[in-house]
């Protein structure tokens, strides 16, 4: 039997017509207005998308990244993978040769800025309303301001230090001098005078809706805030022109497919870490699932085990697939995931990570000492000898209409590690940091690739017409927590909501995926919500085992929604780790 008792008081919601769910009510309320108003999935999720880089302004940039799937209610998905390139002039030893093997704090880490090419990119395929009408919920958040909440005052108070550096971040995170409080009123006139101008562009075009996107694309990408973005990187040392501003599209691809039960489990490419998502359950499967207890030992053991030998896959195999060969249908074959189920140990963990089955082993950085101090970092990963928190970063939103569309986005980007462009309220995108020094990395810097991101939205299709697009925050924990989230559902049957209030557990025995790359052999991470048993018979199996407290954020905060065409209704679930909310209609 499944212990209730850590079931938080917050329930399914279940609707006739359409559903939101995304990390803060008020981007939520945004959201479901406009399917109220007549828009579709992606109209309201590229809506609270903008909204989460507002209200989740140390987590998401407007001028960051933003991963979208999009399925269609005719069966057709798309990825756009809203993430930005290396500039054409950075040259690929740099940081290798001039930096010791580090991606240092500032412009160096800057990739183009794609959030509002993917936004935008969205919005033209597959929207229907325009740039000002999705916009306005952010402009108006962004201008009149909003109050402050907990996750955000304990975000920037943990990173003022990284504020402090640049006058104009300063300005907008630390406005009398201090982090701000909460129910204070948090405003940020720059960026909403950038979305004004983008919109305002957009109504000089009359009646034509495209060009209308187009025009407000055109005045972040190549007008007034794509000049103040490339002056400000000639003027203080960064790569990033206006030529590599102009030059962006985001790129809209086919997304990974694999069979999974009866389930299509559709992410996106290897050039983000969405494959692994797939790539486990099939272990798992190999290895096998049934009698094994929700959350006991045998349970915890086996699927962080599966996780190892995938972040091992990750590291030595994934990266942009315009740059290296991923050998993505091998890593996703039958034969693949039974080696690595044998390879699994049911009553002994693997010390550290795994070997690759096949290709170049990539050189491991220095393993940190798993005892030693820590404070927890981006998604939980415990930070070890740094001087101050990780960068923060990432939210999420899904969204199902009416008519059988979904939805699915994980912007992010923080702003304490690199500076906003005076008079615009915008970073451009740091993502660079997860690109590994490196070039002969897999994921190593190259002028024109991607790095490696984390954010990796989802959706699930079942055989009898189920959607479920689903994803998080987390960093390093995103395929973990949604692993799990998943699993707790499909596999175990609990309800969305309690699939997602579950107790959730972690591995980071691998390289972080966020500079400096920290190397946490043998280390479990576990919220506070379990039996002491459990954590001692998986200690005795060779974990690490540390706590986090209960419903703590940094073991990610899944939102998923279910449309069953079969019962006639959407089920949607928000994590009471963030001011999540789901909203039905």
């Amino acid at each position: 039997m499944t212990d209730s008792s850590w079931l938080a008081p917050r329930h399914t919601k279940i609707g006739p017509r359409h559903a939101v769910a995304s990390g803060h009510y008020l981007a939520s309320a945004a959201a479901h207005a406009i399917l109220d108003a007549g828009g579709n999935a992606v109209d309201a999720g590229c809506c609270a998308g903008m909204a989460l880089a507002v209200l989740h302004a140390d987590e998401v940039n407007f001028a960051g990244v933003a991963p979208i799937m999009v399925r269609t209610a005719a069966g057709e998905t798309v990825t756009i993978d809203g993430l930005g390139t290396w500039p054409a002039g950075i040259p690929a030893d740099l940081f290798m040769r001039e930096h010791a093997g580090t991606i240092p704090i500032g412009l160096l880490r800057t990739v183009v800025p794609a959030a509002p090419d993917a936004w935008i990119t969205a919005l033209r395929e597959y929207g229907t309303m325009s740039f000002g009408q999705v916009a306005a919920a952010a402009t108006r958040l962004a201008g009149d301001g909003f109050a402050v909440f907990p996750l955000l005052a304990e975000g920037i108070a943990m990173r003022s230090k990284g504020y402090e550096r640049w006058p104009a971040n300063a300005a907008i995170y630390l406005p009398e001098g201090r982090p701000p409080r909460v129910g204070e009123r948090f405003v940020q006139a720059d960026l909403a005078h950038t979305l004004r101008l983008m919109a305002a562009a957009e109504e000089r075009v009359a009646g034509d809706r495209v060009a209308g996107l187009e025009a407000a694309r055109g005045v972040f990408y190549e007008g007034e805030v794509a000049a103040r973005i490339a002056r400000y990187h000639e003027e203080n040392g960064g790569y990033l022109t206006a030529e590599d501003l102009a030059g962006f599209r985001c790129k809209v691809e086919p997304p990974v497919s694999t069979r999974w039960r009866d389930l299509e489990i559709l992410t996106c490419g290897p050039w983000c870490q969405g494959p692994m998502l797939p790539q486990t359950l099939l272990i798992l499967e190999a290895a096998g699932l049934d009698g094994l207890e929700h959350n006991a030992p045998d349970y915890i053991h086996l699927v962080v085990e599966a996780l190892k030998a995938v972040f091992s896959d990750r590291e030595h195999h994934y990266g942009d697939p315009n740059f290296i060969d991923v050998p993505l249908e091998r890593l996703l074959s039958a034969e693949h995931a039974a080696a690595r189920a044998a390879a699994i140990d049911m009553e002994r963990a693997m010390t550290g990570l795994p070997e690759p089955l096949f290709g170049v082993a990539q050189p491991l950085p220095r393993a940190s000492d798993a005892t030693a101090p820590s404070h927890i970092g981006e998604g939980g990963a415990p930070v070890l000898g740094e001087a101050e928190p990780k960068e923060g970063g990432t939210s999420y939103v899904c969204v199902v209409d009416r008519w059988g569309n979904s939805f699915s986005a994980t912007p992010s980007d923080g702003a304490s590690t690199s500076p906003v462009i005076p008079g615009t309220g915008v970073v451009p995108s740091l993502r660079g940091l997860q690109s590994r020094p490196d070039p002969a990395h897999p994921s190593g810097v190259a002028p024109g690739k991607r790095p490696r991101l984390t954010p990796n939205p989802a959706i699930a299709v079942g055989d009898d017409g189920r959607a479920i697009p689903f994803g998080c925050p987390g960093g390093d924990m995103q395929v973990q927590a949604m692993l799990q989230v998943l699993l707790n559902h499909v596999h175990f049957g609990l309800d969305l909501q309690q699939a997602v209030n579950a107790p959730r557990f972690s591995t980071w025995s691998f390289p972080n995926s966020f500079a400096p790359f920290e190397y946490l052999p043998d280390r479990l991470l576990l919220e506070d919500r379990f039996p002491a048993e459990t954590i001692a018979d998986l200690e005795r199996r060779g974990h690490a085992v540390a706590l986090w407290p209960p419903f703590t954020r940094d073991a990610a905060a899944v939102e998923a929604i279910v449309r069953d065409p079969n019962a006639g209704f959407v089920y949607a679930a928000a994590d009471p780790r963030q001011p999540a909310s789901a909203i039905v209609g």
